[in-house]
């Protein structure tokens, strides 16, 4: 081709990409770009939004409280329905900025485990690389489809996870360069696996003996040239080779029962946790409180599941078809990792070798501000909690240092999704249908509380300038129609 030809082809290019109307980054798994829970492009996103106000689109889907995300230009959600007994798991795919329906994909249930509210089946988040889309479900296992058209390309078969307090599964899978990665860890046996992306097929799997059961998500940690998967478990923060699963470092800083997922900034790592009971409350408080049926102080094999029976076996030390006291935790809780309770927020730096606890921490609160689900928030500086009640608190994300201690942001309840930013605003979701908009800031500055009519568990997801909220049985999408009727003048 001629050089004057080939200019005037690229310039031309040029100028259809730059006419082209810009696009937000996409939101593509649990809290978008890993797991930060921040929009970093986003731009008039709604202050107001309700059932009948700034409602773009909405869909009713079916029972379940996984998260939205957005992809590709799609919209994707789980959900259940289907009678009892005859149960479907459905992954549907719309379009983000009219809600079209794309395609839906369903798939027989099984028969459903035991779960506890506000657990839903449906609670996995999918993640995607805009060309498949993977989630997994609890009696199925993980699942590829195609994002274009939805079909089934592979299902990789998983343990059926156990919960010695029947909570029900809710993990949910990460996407790095040609890898999937997923973390499942229930009080049988939990373990984190790599599957190639494309086939489906193992790369490796690591156990993770020590852990009970939990619900954070992976989350990908680059220290200098080391890049890391790093979960936060029962006791322990780990950090994982992506190429062969081997743990390269742990700090042994975190407490018995972790269901947040730490936020990333750089090689920050920044956690924060509630688990029940002071630091002397092991499992066994735990199990005595929920599974000691007739209250005797002890517990027998009827009281457990079947599951349980091998590591109860193990735990019973003088075979009397008891396990009492210490027994308990002998029979589940690693005796390498027996902790207890508390509450703390963190901030650990990524990367190194080994036992990092005294060399890579560099501060911890011991705090009654954190949630025991919802994850914190860290944007602009700032580490922002919210718990049970509608209690916030703000942190300085360089030394911990406090910005606004314990205060209510005007809704009462209790808080199971996570905040998320965007344009400025922190979004707060509540269980009972409000959702508290904040200015974000070193002050605490209340702008909205929005009623969206539902329970509501699942984290919102922010992309193509609009937010997706996922209530127990419907999906919206709200967003700033003043604001876009302007931009299209």
């Amino acid at each position: 081709m001629h050089r004057h030809s080939l200019t005037l082809l690229l310039t031309i290019a040029g100028l259809i990409t730059l006419s082209l109307p810009s696009r937000a980054a996409d939101w593509d798994q649990f809290r978008g770009p890993n797991a930060t829970g921040v929009s970093a492009d986003s731009k008039n996103l709604p202050v107001n939004f309700s059932t009948t106000e700034n409602v773009v689109w909405k869909k009713t889907l079916g029972t379940g409280i996984a998260c939205p995300i957005i992809s590709g230009g799609r919209c994707i959600e789980t959900a259940v329905t289907g009678k009892k007994g005859q149960e479907q798991f459905v992954v549907s795919a719309f379009d983000a900025l009219t809600g079209k329906d794309l395609w839906k994909t369903s798939f027989p249930a099984g028969k459903l485990p035991e779960i506890t509210w506000p657990n839903q089946h449906a609670s996995c988040t999918p993640c995607s690389d805009g060309e498949r889309v993977y989630v997994h479900f609890s009696t199925i296992g993980l699942l590829c489809l195609d994002a274009g058209n939805g079909k089934h390309l592979w299902t990789h078969k998983t343990p059926m996870p156990f919960y010695l307090l029947g909570w029900g599964a809710a993990n949910s899978p990460i996407l790095h360069e040609d890898k999937l990665f997923f973390c499942l860890d229930d009080d049988l046996d939990s373990y984190l696996v790599a599957l190639d992306k494309y086939s489906g097929k193992q790369k490796w799997l690591t156990k993770r003996p020590e852990m009970l059961g939990g619900y954070s998500v992976p989350v990908v940690v680059t220290s200098g040239k080391q890049t890391d998967i790093v979960m936060a478990g029962s006791g322990k923060l780990k950090g994982y080779n992506p190429e062969t699963g081997k743990v390269r470092w742990n700090c042994n800083s975190l407490l018995r029962t972790i269901m947040t997922t730490p936020a990333v900034v750089g090689d920050k790592i920044y956690v924060s946790v509630q688990s029940y009971g002071d630091t002397a409350r092991t499992l066994k408080f735990a199990l005595l409180q929920w599974r000691d049926t007739n209250q005797d102080k002890k517990l027998d094999k009827t009281e457990l599941g079947k599951a349980f029976w091998k590591k109860f076996d193990k735990g019973d030390a003088n075979k009397d078809g008891f396990l009492v006291g210490d027994e308990i935790d002998d029979a589940f809780q690693a005796k390498t990792n027996r902790v207890g309770g508390g509450n703390i927020i963190q901030m650990i730096r990524g990367g190194g070798t080994g036992d990092v606890t005294k060399t890579h921490m560099e501060w911890n609160l011991d705090t009654k501000a954190p949630s025991n689900i919802a994850s914190p928030l860290v944007v602009n500086d700032q580490v922002f909690v919210v718990k049970e009640g509608g209690i916030s608190a703000a942190f300085s994300a360089a030394d911990g240092k406090t910005q606004w201690p314990r205060r209510r942001i005007r809704n009462l309840g209790h808080y199971y999704a996570s905040p998320v930013y965007g344009d400025g605003k922190i979004y707060v979701t509540g269980e009972n249908g409000f959702i508290v908009v904040l200015q974000q800031g070193s002050k605490l500055k209340f702008l909205a509380k929005n009623d969206i009519g539902e329970s509501c568990v699942a984290t919102p997801a922010i992309a193509e300038n609009r937010i997706y909220v996922r209530t127990i049985n419907t999906l919206y999408c709200f967003a700033n129609k003043s604001a876009e009727q302007k931009n299209r003048k």
